[in-house]
């Protein structure tokens, strides 16, 4: 969960991003996190967050780290901007950039509403062929960017799961599906306290190859769970530990980090 890292990393990917919000003034936050595939780390990331009101933007950074390295140099940039409409994030642009190896990609993406109005992808995307499931204009309503798919606004904690998150990415649409399971304490580093922990089930709606291996191994077979913490007062969670299972094995993704600046 073609943001950052490709096909099931992609997927990965998307659940590990944390946004924060404040829904009074303007607040800052920093958020780093750690990728792991079998214990040893795969990759990092970083996030800065800005919000007044119902205001926000968001900028990070992600980059390979350990053994990745060696197989798969990979660097990017992101962020996104929007504002809340109740409870639901509504971006007006999102821009990621991204370095892998000798490969450059730039995807950017514009809203207007709910709904997307631009999308450019530098360079243009593959030919598809007849095994191709395409968007459709209708996939593009009332949805968001991977970044602010993950700004979860709630009135109480049992109200951040029972949701259907709807994410494009520039390339693929999908839907991920995410359930109560339980609340239980954690601690770490800017934050120690309760979190609400929800499975997470991916269903992926179009922009994708029909019976691609790794897309029908997370819609039919992966277990992926996602813990959430409130930010402060604001009435926002946002994720802070998460496992994905992917046909190579369990991706986890931990919080380093969860702090205010000011």
């Amino acid at each position: 969960m073609a943001s950052i890292f490709p096909t099931a990393s992609t997927a990965a990917a998307v659940l590990l991003t944390s946004l924060f919000a404040d829904t009074a003034s303007a607040a800052s936050f920093r958020s780093e996190y750690v990728v792991s595939y079998l214990g040893l780390t795969i990759a990092r990331s970083k996030f800065d967050s800005t919000f007044n009101g119902d205001s926000f933007s968001v900028s990070g950074s992600m980059s390979s780290a350990g053994i990745a390295q060696i197989f798969d140099d990979t660097k990017g940039t992101v962020k996104a901007t929007g504002r809340f409409a109740g409870n639901d994030p509504r971006p007006e642009d999102f821009v990621t950039n991204y370095t892998s190896g000798k490969k450059k990609k730039k995807t950017e993406i514009g809203f207007s509403g709910a709904s997307v109005s631009k999308v450019v992808n530098i360079p243009p995307l593959d030919k598809h062929g007849d095994d191709w499931v395409p968007v459709s204009d209708g996939d593009l309503r009332a949805v968001t960017d991977p970044l602010s798919a993950t700004l979860i606004r709630a009135d109480k904690p049992e109200n951040v799961c029972g949701r259907t998150v709807k994410m494009f990415d520039g390339e693929m649409r999908a839907n991920l599906v995410l359930s109560y399971v339980s609340t239980g304490p954690i601690s770490i580093p800017g934050y120690e306290g309760d979190s609400i922990v929800c499975s997470a089930r991916f269903v992926p709606v179009a922009g994708y190859k029909k019976n691609h291996k790794s897309i029908e191994y997370l819609k039919n077979r992966a277990q992926i769970a996602i813990s959430f913490a409130p930010v402060g007062s604001t009435g926002v969670y946002a994720p802070i530990y998460a496992t994905v299972g992917t046909q190579i094995g369990t991706i986890t993704i931990r919080a380093r980090k969860f702090e205010a600046l000011n």
